[in-house]
């Protein structure tokens, strides 16, 4: 196993999808937000999802960093592993971000470990 990977924890995992799909419902993570937080919880570097989603890694480093105009087929291709279609959200002035999440689900995790 890749040493820089963590060892799995399934409720934490879970917990953290829960999460990513609350945060994309209520439209409080932008695009590229949105995009960073799928490569994370995929465990997957940039280079790794980018050929993974047949995307060049300069496309996804711009559309992570929130400074592309992707296409709808693009959208299409790293949405698709996460069972979402590319639609129209409604706008939310309060963001959550990728490592937000992983923050979240770091702390959710350590507390269950104490139990």
């Amino acid at each position: 196993m890749d040493k820089r990977r963590k060892r799995s924890n399934a409720d934490g995992e879970r917990r953290l999808r829960a999460e990513f799909y609350a945060a994309i419902a209520s439209g409080s993570m932008s695009v590229g937000q949105a995009v960073a937080a799928m490569r994370r919880i995929s465990k997957l570097t940039q280079p790794e999802f980018a050929e993974h989603r047949g995307l060049s890694v300069q496309s996804l480093r711009l559309i992570e960093a929130d400074k592309a105009n992707p296409t709808i087929e693009t959208l299409e291709k790293i949405a698709g592993i996460f069972g979402l279609q590319v639609g129209f959200v409604p706008k939310n002035s309060q963001r959550v971000s990728a490592r937000d999440l992983e923050r979240a689900s770091s702390e959710i995790a350590g507390s269950d470990s104490d139990r």
